[in-house]
C-alpha cells in the first residue's frame, strides 16, 4: 500500500510542478499587462472552472500536466483573435523584448525555484550527503579491515553455496555462516596477511568460489580461525567488463550507532551549501543532456529483455515508481531530493533553443531582435517577424523525436523499471 501511495504522491508532485510552471506564465503575463484568456490543470474535457475577469481557470479530465493561453504567442496566432483595438496593444509579440523574455523563461525559473526551496529545506533541516563521522570512520575501518557480515549475499553461481532462508537468486553470506561477527577484523585469507581493505580484496579475489578457505579474524584481540566457502560473484571492471570473482560476503563495518546521513546545515548556512549543491547538479544535468542520445540503444535493450542500465533515462511513470519504492522503504529525503532533480532536469531542459519549448520561443525572438539591429545599421527595411509556418516542419520533427524517446523510456519503465531497493 505504501508503494502505491508513493507512486500517486510522486505523480502528483509532478503535476503541481508543471502546473506552477505554466503559473509562473502566467503571473508574469498578467505583471505586464499581457491578456490571459486560461488556465487550466491537466487536459482534456472540463471537469470543473470558473471566470474571473477576462481569465478562466479550470481543472481538465486528464491530469498529464497543464496549460496557460497568452493571446498573441505568435502573429499568425494574433491573426486568428477577435481583438479589440485595445486588446491588441496587449498581445504577446508586441511587448518588449526583455518582457517576452521574461515571461517565457518564468516556467523554467519557478522549476528552479521549486527545485532550489525544497533542497535548502533539506539541507538545513533534514541533512544529505554522507555524515563526515561516518566517512571517517568508514576510512578507519578499511585500513583496520573491520568488516559487517551479511546474512544473504546475490550470486551468480547458486551452487557456491547454500540458500537457507534467504530470497530467490541469493545464498547464505559465507562469512555470515562461518560465525565471523560485524566489527570482527580480517588479519589473514588462505595463509596470507591482509594489511587493508584493497589487500583483502586482492587476496579474495584470487580465490576459487565453492572451496574452503581459512580466515583468521581479531574480534576483541583475540585471534580466531574459521571456514569460509567463497561465493561467486560478478564485479564490474574500470573498462565496463564484467567478471567472476570470489567474495566472502563483508563490507566495511560502521558503528550503527553513527548514522549515514549528515544533519542539518542550518538556515543560514544551509544557503551556501543549496547554492553548491545546485551547482552541482546543473553540471549533471547538462552533462545528461549531453549523453542522451548514447542511452537509447541501451533503453531498447532494456525493453528487449537485457539488464536495465541504472543510468538510463526514466520517463515520469519511472520516476513515480521509484517514488513509490523510497516511500515504501521510509526514504522520504530521496523522495524530495529526486523531485529536486526532476525540475532542475525540467527546467533546463525547457530552455533548449528548440520549437515547441520555451527555449526555442525565447531564441526567435532574440533573433527577431537581432535581424532587425543588423538591417537597421546596414540602412535596410525591419525583416519584421519570423514566420512560424515555415519553422513548422522543424517543430513536428522534435515533437515526433521527443515523443519517440518518451514512449520508449515509458516502454522501458513499465516492462524493465529501474529499482533502487526491490
Amino acid at each position: 500500500m505504501a508503494y502505491i501511495t508513493g507512486i500517486a504522491l510522486f505523480a502528483l508532485a509532478i503535476l503541481i510542478s508543471v502546473s506552477l510552471h505554466e503559473f509562473g506564465h502566467m503571473l508574469t503575463a498578467k505583471a505586464f499587462g499581457m491578456k490571459v484568456t486560461r488556465y487550466f490543470v491537466g487536459f482534456g474535457p472540463t471537469l470543473w472552472s470558473f471566470r474571473k475577469g477576462e481569465t478562466e481557470y479550470g481543472v481538465k479530465g486528464v491530469p498529464l500536466g497543464g496549460f496557460v493561453k497568452i493571446v498573441g504567442m505568435t502573429p499568425l496566432e494574433e491573426e486568428e483573435e477577435d481583438l479589440d483595438e485595445k486588446d491588441q496593444k496587449r498581445v504577446f509579440w508586441r511587448k518588449p523584448l526583455w518582457q517576452r523574455t521574461i515571461v517565457l523563461a518564468a516556467g523554467s525559473v519557478t522549476h528552479f525555484v521549486l527545485g532550489f526551496v525544497v533542497l535548502w529545506i533539506l539541507v538545513a533541516f533534514v541533512g544529505i550527503g554522507v555524515n563526515p563521522a561516518y566517512a571517517s570512520a568508514a576510512a578507519e575501518s578499511e585500513k583496520d579491515i573491520a568488516v559487517t557480515v551479511a546474512p544473504c549475499v546475490v550470486t551468480s553461481d547458486p551452487a557456491t553455496g547454500t540458500a537457507g532462508d534467504c530470497a530467490e537468486g541469493q545464498i547464505e553470506g559465507p562469512a555470515y555462516t562461518a560465525g565471523i561477527e560485524d566489527g570482527d577484523q580480517i588479519v589473514n585469507v588462505g595463509g596470507t596477511a591482509v594489511t587493508d581493505w584493497d589487500s583483502l580484496i586482492a587476496t579474495v579475489s584470487d580465490l576459487t568460489p565453492g572451496e574452503a578457505v581459512a580466515v583468521t579474524v581479531d574480534r576483541d584481540g583475540t585471534e580466531k580461525t574459521v571456514e569460509v566457502t567463497p561465493y561467486a560473484a560478478e564485479a564490474e571492471n574500470e573498462d565496463g567488463t564484467v567478471e567472476t570473482v570470489a567474495r566472502l560476503g563483508v563490507t566495511v563495518y560502521v558503528d550503527p550507532a553513527i548514522p549515514y546521513t549528515a544533519a542539518g546545515a542550518g538556515p543560514i548556512a544551509g544557503i551556501g551549501e543549496t547554492v553548491t549543491y545546485t551547482g552541482d547538479m546543473f553540471k549533471e544535468t547538462f552533462v545528461a543532456l549531453g549523453q542522451l542520445p548514447s542511452k537509447i540503444p541501451p533503453l531498447w535493450d532494456a525493453i528487449m529483455g537485457e539488464e536495465r542500465s541504472e543510468d538510463t533515462p526514466v520517463s515520469v511513470v519511472g520516476a513515480s515508481r521509484l517514488g513509490g519504492e523510497m516511500v515504501q522503504y521510509d526514504q522520504w529525503a530521496m523522495f524530495f531530493m529526486l523531485l529536486v532533480v526532476l525540475n532542475y532536469f525540467i527546467g533546463v531542459f525547457n530552455l533548449l533553443p528548440l520549437l515547441p519549448m520555451d527555449g526555442g520561443h525565447i531564441a526567435i525572438a532574440w533573433y527577431e531582435k537581432f535581424r532587425s539591429w543588423v538591417a537597421a545599421k546596414r540602412g535596410r527595411p525591419d525583416p519584421g517577424r519570423v514566420d512560424y509556418l515555415k519553422l513548422m516542419p522543424l517543430t513536428y520533427a522534435v515533437i515526433v523525436l521527443l515523443g519517440g524517446f518518451m514512449l520508449l523510456t515509458i516502454t522501458a519503465d513499465i516492462v524493465n523499471p529501474i529499482t533502487i531497493f526491490n
